[in-house]
Formats: structure tokens, sequence, C-alpha cells
């Protein structure tokens, strides 16, 4: 890839840079330069850790113990002589790396394909408009508009400032934002010094301004680091890490059960190779191999899903986690309602509210004018930009639609009033202000914000000050968000524009709750999940939005307002329980959601929280789950997060904790069946051995029986889509083991269950049927066989119904038995096979006794199931 930095651009005038660049700082370039440049210089990516070969998948399927054990098998059975079953001992080594390579490569191709849902856009200039593009296809020379919340996607140099303080701390270890400015700096300046550049990696935390692309990938400042690291090996997720803990121990155990086989084999006087080769046998049927993949493909699958919902998880790890939640803290605007704001009223000074829906009579009133003047100017969106789509904050689109509908256009009103100096929005003051010239001496200053931040600026009197509150409260409390406009006048464009204000009128907006909201906040109820709102809003609005959603109950519920929220270590034990049993809170600052993150956290409780701003992030990552909204979100709240919400609704994070909850299930469905198998399969040998009535199952038939059993009906149920049930419990506990004491009983009771079965079916073979040999043999081996098959409809849940459930419905599930049962007649029915197996095809009394047999762990089980449904309710 051609180098595509200009060398030293901090210290080249912006304008120097732009001409070396060959582009135009209110045009950016046009689409076919951009195309050429993206040929010439490659797409804007970092250097990519290498897709794993699948030569180097298939090779390290061989590097298990189990491949260990199936080889020490295969040289043993040669050893003796035993060219047959050292065969298809080395047939049944080679499907199991197999299976093994095609899962992984499966699950392997599934996690590099979920980077593509996570690809990130950037806003650019083209042909001199505004469009948004794959940050992946930016080019140098590429103008992009800036505000805070941006994470730049390339190297830029700033060509247009104001008030912009940038998080560097990726790149330089500056805790502190630094500020920037368009003026060069000196030539050997080191990377912090560098005040005029902006750098891949870096966060905007305030202001606004442009930049020129300078550098894309590996010639940005990130690229040359990667360039200089150490490829990493990737970190196991805590689900990997506890299954992988489980599966060891469970090696353990199982090769401690192999060796007493042999022991009690020998001390019994069985023959040494028989014996030798069945404890292998078992010990291979025991080992559950698959356990990390199944629940890696179950993840990918989850996260997938999820994205088709409109939830982009940014960590695997964090799909298990989703699970688990039981709080949701949740934003109001654009999450519970549409953020799809209109203008509906306005209140003047002395009047009250004049003007409520139809604004177009608002034109006549010169107060109405003067403050739909505040709502046209303050602002930072655009309505029709070259007669495109609006763009900007959906408030500042409202405001404008509004301010239009009387004939305040904005592009007029700025040929009026040129906009001279932008204070941006902030978090501390909750206001923002612009400057502008008129026909007087100085700037005229417009100014709008929260109502009670404003209220304070302007010098009216205290007894004005109440009436507005209150006329603010009325309003508000009808459900409506309420800005307040000032006006004032200033000297030089370095005044505090927040100074001997006056006030102009409130601007009141309605924003309809989402559809679907109010089903979803019933669904976390039944689950057992807290909802609680967390808004920057004030407590009137908040308070009535949460009330039409069911999030408060009681309509006496009040909001706990941020300034009543103290620090959580200062808090005694009534002041906590007091934050607990709140449902709304309101003008809530990012340090205060930090705040009630950790105390909810403390508390034991699993936190999912809600965020859009700069600000937000350190809640986001604090949060066990951190919810990005994708819309209106900035990238710095996206990069926090474990999950992004391409739709910003509340709907979403329902579906996606519901979709947490299956997959979790899903893996301990998938475990408890392949364990009570396992189980079944070693007391079956090791009960038969000590008792002297032979081997009711065979070495090279445990191996055929693990290898359709332990693949297609397990990883079946581990992709399934689970039961709608999962949303009628309460979450579980985090520190919850994958497999609790519940699911330990049902393997050990499943698996004896499976035993008892198998051998009550090779005593009625050989003393009601008076077979012997491989026909008495078949009959134990089918028993089992059939039984795991239809012991898969064991794992539905409790609560779910007996013919409708997450196993009936899986059309994974339907299709592994399909092939199970195909390749078991195939076993039977094909002589080279059945030869192998030494299996004889069954009478009709034979196929009886193994139907009826087969089919009782099944009922027993569904007698457990609706016993245990019956006790919980």
């Amino acid at each position: 890839m051609k180098d595509s930095s200009v060398p030293h651009p901090w210290s080249a005038e912006a304008e120097d840079v732009l001409s070396r660049l060959q582009t135009d700082s209110d045009q950016g370039l046009s689409q076919s330069e951009a195309d050429k440049r993206l040929q010439e210089y490659g797409p804007n990516r970092p250097l990519q850790k290498q897709a794993k070969p699948a030569l180097t998948i298939f090779v390290e399927q061989w590097k298990n113990l189990i491949v260990g054990m199936l080889a020490a098998a295969a040289l043993v059975s040669f050893g003796f002589g035993q060219a047959l079953e050292g065969v298809a001992v080395c047939m049944a080594l080679l499907v199991n790396v197999a299976i093994g390579f095609f899962t992984e490569l499966r699950a392997t191709r599934s996690m590099e394909a979920l980077v593509e849902i996570t690809k990130t856009e950037s806003l650019v200039l083209r042909d001199g408009h505004q469009q948004s593009i794959l940050s992946d296809n930016l080019v140098p020379g590429d103008v992009v508009p800036l505000e805070a919340g941006d994470v730049p996607a390339a190297d830029m140099r700033l060509i247009e400032v104001s008030n912009m303080e940038v998080d560097e701390s990726a790149l330089t270890g500056e805790s502190l934002p630094v500020a920037k400015q368009t003026e060069p700096v000196d030539v050997h300046a080191v990377l912090g010094d560098r005040s005029s550049m902006l750098f891949k990696g870096t966060a905007l935390t305030a202001g606004t301004g442009a930049a020129v692309v300078t550098g894309t990938g590996m010639q940005t400042e990130l690229g040359r680091i990667a360039l200089l690291a150490q490829e990493a090996e990737s970190e196991q997720t805590p689900l990997e890490r506890r299954l992988e803990a489980m599966g060891k121990k469970l090696i353990w155990a199982t090769i401690v059960l192999a060796a007493m086989v042999v022991a009690i084999g020998v001390s019994s006087g069985m023959e040494l190779f028989l014996i030798i080769e069945t404890s292998i046998a078992l010990a291979v049927a025991a080992i559950p191999e698959g356990l990390p993949i199944v629940a890696n493909i179950a993840l990918a699958k989850g996260m997938f899903r999820l994205a088709r919902e409109n939830a982009v998880m940014q960590q695997l790890s964090a799909v298990e986690t989703l699970g688990a939640a039981s709080v949701i803290c949740t934003d109001k605007t654009g999450t519970l309602t549409e953020n799809s704001m209109r203008l509906t009223r306005i209140a003047l000074p002395g009047d009250g509210v004049p003007f409520e829906e139809d604004l177009g009579q608002a034109k006549d009133d010169e107060r109405a004018r003067e403050l739909l003047r505040v709502a046209a100017l303050c602002v930072n969106a655009q309505l029709h930009p070259e007669g495109g789509d609006p763009v900007g904050d959906p408030l500042e689109i409202a405001l404008l639609e509004g301010a239009a509908s009387a004939g305040m256009e904005r592009p007029d009103m700025l040929e009026h009033y040129p906009e001279e100096r932008e204070e941006a929005f902030a978090a501390d003051t909750k206001m923002m202000a612009t400057f502008h010239k008129d026909d007087g001496e100085g700037y005229l200053v417009q100014v709008k914000g929260a109502p009670e931040s404003v209220f304070e600026v302007c010098n009216i009197s205290e007894e004005e000050r109440q009436t507005w509150r209150k006329t603010n409260e009325s309003l508000a409390g009808q459900g409506l968000r309420i800005l307040a406009a000032a006006q004032g006048r200033a000297k030089s464009l370095d005044d505090d524009p927040y100074y001997n204000l006056s006030i102009v009128g409130l601007l009141a907006l309605r924003d309809p709750v989402r559809k679907g909201v109010l089903e979803a906040v019933q669904a976390c109820h039944k689950a057992g999940i807290r909802v609680v709102m967390v808004t920057g809003d004030q407590a009137a609005t908040a308070l009535h939005v949460a009330h039409e959603l069911g999030i408060t109950e009681d309509a006496a519920d009040r909001a706990l307002h941020g300034r009543d929220f103290k620090d959580p270590e200062t808090m005694n034990r009534e002041e906590k329980d007091r934050i607990l049993n709140t449902r709304v809170f309101c003008r809530v600052s990012p340090e205060q959601k930090l705040q009630l993150v950790k105390l909810l956290q403390a508390e034991g409780l699993v936190i999912a929280m809600t965020g859009d701003g700069v600000n937000d992030a350190p809640a986001l990552k604090k949060a066990d789950i951190g919810v990005a909204m994708g819309k209106r979100g900035t990238q710095v709240a996206r990069d926090a997060a474990h999950l992004v919400l391409r739709d910003d609704s509340f709907s979403t994070i329902i579906a996606a904790v519901e979709q947490g909850r299956a997959i979790f299930d899903n893996i301990r469905k998938f475990i408890v069946y392949l364990l009570s198998g396992n189980v079944g399969a070693i007391v079956i040998v090791g009960a038969a051995i000590p008792a002297g009535i032979g081997l009711p199952l065979l070495p090279l038939q445990i191996l055929y029986l693990n290898m359709l059993s332990d693949v297609f009906p397990a990883l079946a149920l581990g992709v399934g889509q689970g039961d709608k049930s999962v949303m009628l419990r309460p979450p579980r506990p985090s520190s919850e083991p994958i497999l609790d004491r519940e699911r330990w009983i049902q393997v050990i009771g499943y698996g004896l269950l499976i035993a008892a079965t198998v051998l009550a079916s090779f005593w009625w073979a050989r003393i009601r049927l008076g077979l012997s040999g491989n026909a008495a043999v078949t009959i134990s081996f089918l028993t089992l066989a059939f039984a795991r098959q239809w012991h898969v409809f064991n794992m539905r849940a409790p609560e779910s119904n007996i013919l409708s459930n997450g196993v009936t419905r899986n059309k994974f599930v339907w299709g592994a038995l399909a092939i199970c049962f195909f390749m078991l007649f195939l076993a039977i029915y094909t002589p080279p096979l059945a030869h192998a197996l030494h299996l004889t095809p069954p009478t009709v009394a034979g196929w009886s006794a193994i139907v009826g047999f087969s089919l009782t762990p099944l009922v027993v089980g569904q007698a457990i199931i609706i016993l245990r449904k019956k006790g919980r309710e």
C-alpha cells in the first residue's frame, strides 16, 4: 500500500496541507477522486490478525488427549493382533478429528465474520455534501466534520476548531483531555504536543470543528505502534475458561475411572486386551471434548441472532452475561421514546402558553418570533442541507421544523445574524450558546438549555423565576420535554455567554413513547428484572413517561434528583435502600451514573446501563453490560459499550437479554445431555464387569455411539433458539456455576436411569429372549443408542409445554435425530459395518424390547419434569 501520510502536517499551515492534498475545505473530495485514492492508498484498516488457516485448525486437532487415547487404543489393537479393531479405531480417530476440525472451523469463521458487523462509519464531505461512509473507505484529503463524541478513524490535520478537547490517553497516556487549535506547531513537537492534529484512536470530549485526513491505515500513529507490537494471543472468555476447567476435571476423573475398570476387569479374570480396549473406549466416550467449541458456536450463533434484532455485541463473553442482568438502567429520550420530537407548545413572558400545536400563528407575535429565532439560531443541526435529509440532533431538528412552520428558516436567519462563535453544550452547564453579528454594537447572544440552568443565569426577579418554574412544571407534568431560551449581548467574542441574560420563553416538545416498550417493560417485570429510568430530563417529564410505561406503578412515586444523589461511600444503609427502591432518577450527571452502577453492583446485582454521550463512557465500561445507542450515540460511547443498539430501542435490550438467557440455557442443556449419557455408559460397563455378566457394550460400539450422540444431538441443543419460558424466571446469580447442584443431580440421576435401563434390556435379552453373545449385546447397544436419542427431549425447560418447547421446536434436533437413526440402521443392516461392530439384526421380539426399554428414560424423565413443574407452582 502506498504511503498516504503528509510529512509533518502539524507544522504546516492548514491551507498548505489542504493544497498538498489537493482538496477543498468547503467541498471535500469528489466521489470519483475518493474512489481513485482508495485504490491507490488501500483501505483505512490497521494491521489485522491473520485469519486462522484451515490447515492450522486441522493440525491442532491432533494435539489433544482424546486423539492420544484413540491412538493408544489402535496400537493396543494391532499389538494384540486384532487388525479389524485397530482399523476401526483408526477410523474413529479420523472421524473424531474431522468432527473437531469442521466444528472449530465453523466457530472460527463465525467469529471472524462478526468483525463485519461492528465496522464503524465516519461523516465526510464529498462533492460539497455531508455523507456517512464506512471508516474503511476514508482516504487522504477527505474533509471530516467533527463534534464531541466522535472518534477519529484516521490521522487528521485540524482546519476548524471551537472549544475542542480530545482524550489522547490511548496514545500518550495523558489522563486529562487536551485542548486543540489550528495553528501550526514546531516540526519536532512530540506526539502529545501536536495540538493541531487529531489521531486515530483518540476521542473528542468537547467542542466542534473540521479536519482533513492526512494518514490512513498503517500510516497513522496507531498503525505505526501496531507494527511495533507483538501479536497477542486471543484471550479466552470467562465461559470458555469455566468450561475448560470443568473439562480438565472430568478428564482426570475419567482416567481414574478407566484405571479402576482395568483393575476390576483384571481381578475378575477378563481378557487383558478386551478390558484395556474397553477402558480406553470408555475414557474417550466420557470426556466431553467438544465443550469449548460448542460453547463458542452457541455464543456466535446468538450474536448473529442479536445482530438480526438490531443488537450488535462487541464482546463474545457479554452474550452470556446478558442472561444474568437483574437491573436495566435506561435513558428516556430515544430509548423509551421515539426520539422523533415535535415542537408543540411555546410559553412566552406573561402569557403562559399562548400557542399550542399550530405554531404558524406565532409569526404574528413579536415575542414568539423572538423565541423561535433562538430556536433557529442556537443549534448545530441542519434541516435540509443541499436539499437532503435533516442532519443533527433530533431535538434540534424539531426546533428548526417548529421555527420553519412560523416562517423562521435558519438560512434566512443566518443571513441577518451571521454566526461568529459557538459555545458547545456542556454537561456541567446544561446550556449552549451562539454569538451572532447584528446591526447593533457587539454581538447578539442566543442561549438554550435546561430550564433551571437558564433561569439561574437570567436577570429576573425571584418572583418571575418562580412563575417560570410553575409554567415549566405544568408543561413537564404532561410528558413534554422543556427547553428554556434566553438572549443577551456581548461586547467581545471572548465574553461569558451566560451572563446578564433576558429570558425569552419556553419551548415544549413532545416525544411519543416507542411502540412495544410497554410490553417490553412488562416482560422485564415477569422476568424479575428491575427497570430504572436514569435521565438528564426533569422530574415531572420523567415521571410522566415512567408511569405511562409501568416503570413506576404508584402515581405518588417520586423521582430522585441528581442534586440529592450523594457519594455512595458517604451513604448510610437507609440512604442506600432509598436508592435501591427508586425507579426514576432525573437530572443525573454522567458521574452520578457511574456511582449508581457501583452502588448497585455492590449489592450483588448485575447491571445493564444505557448511554449515548462522551461522558457516559465510564458508566458503560463499569456496568456488567454497557449498552450504547447506535443511531444517536457517540463513537466514544459505542467503543466503551458491550452492546450497541442499531435502533436505539429499549425493546431490543429485552430481546438481547432473552437471547443471552437462551444461550446459557442451551449450553447447560448440551452439557447435561452429554454428561448424563456418558455417565450412563461408564456405569453400564463398571457395573457389568464385577457382576460377571459379560460386557453389554463392546469398545467399538462405545466409540460409535460417542461419535453419534456426542456430536449431532448435543450440538443441536447448543444452537437452538431456546424456550420462551426463560423470561418467566428470575435472573440467575452471576456467581452461579454452569452446572449447579440441581444440574449435577440431573446428570447423575439420568445417567443411572439410562444405565439401569440398558442393563435391564441386557438381562431381558439373555434370560427372557434366550439370546447370547453378539445378539444379546446388540439389544443392549441399541437400547442405549435409542435411549440417548430420546433423552434429548428430557432437556426441555420445566416451565415449558411437553409437546411445544425449545427442544421440539428446534429444527436442528430433528435433523440430528434423523442422521443418528440413519447411522444406527446402517450399523445393523450393512454387513461390513455390522461385522466390525459385532452386531446382528434383531428379531421382532428384540425390536420390541429395544423400543420399550429405550423409551423408559424418556417417560420417567418427562414424569419428573412434570412433577418438578407442579412442585414449583
